[in-house]
């Protein structure tokens, strides 16, 4: 099932592929990457989704995987627990498969820092040596 929440996107077209990410978050679509954002709206039914993506061009860059900035594709896919792919046509370039892959973020789970005070170090404990 797809949830609300952050997602890496891996996606690909005839003319290349690309990763952004995106925000899902109650039938709302945000995100972007380096030279292209993403909005759009979602549907879900159980474990299948469709998705209407608009793209927009905010800086300059290499061409997008489109050949055109500003497109509007139409997605259709399936979620399973850890990810979701999806599939879809571009209105403006006829004939082009769009293909994506959506992995969620996840938080870095890191260990405390341990903290060692200098006066807990008793040399005289450590181990003697035979050799002088």
């Amino acid at each position: 099932m797809l949830k609300d929440g952050e997602y890496v996107a891996w996606f690909q077209t005839e003319h290349g592929s690309g990763t952004g990410r995106l925000l899902l978050k109650d039938g709302i679509i945000s995100g972007g990457d380096t030279i292209i954002s993403y909005g759009g709206t979602y549907e879900l039914d159980g474990t299948r989704f469709s998705a209407t993506l608009t793209t927009h061009r905010h800086a300059e860059g290499q061409p997008s995987v489109f050949g055109v900035d500003e497109v509007e594709i139409k997605l259709t896919g399936t979620a399973a627990s850890n990810f979701a792919s999806c599939s879809g046509q571009v209105t403006e370039v006829p004939g082009m498969l769009f293909q994506a892959t959506l992995m969620p973020v996840q938080e870095e789970i890191t260990k405390p820092e341990r903290m060692i005070n200098p006066a807990d170090f008793h040399p005289e404990r450590l181990p003697k040596s035979n050799v002088r």
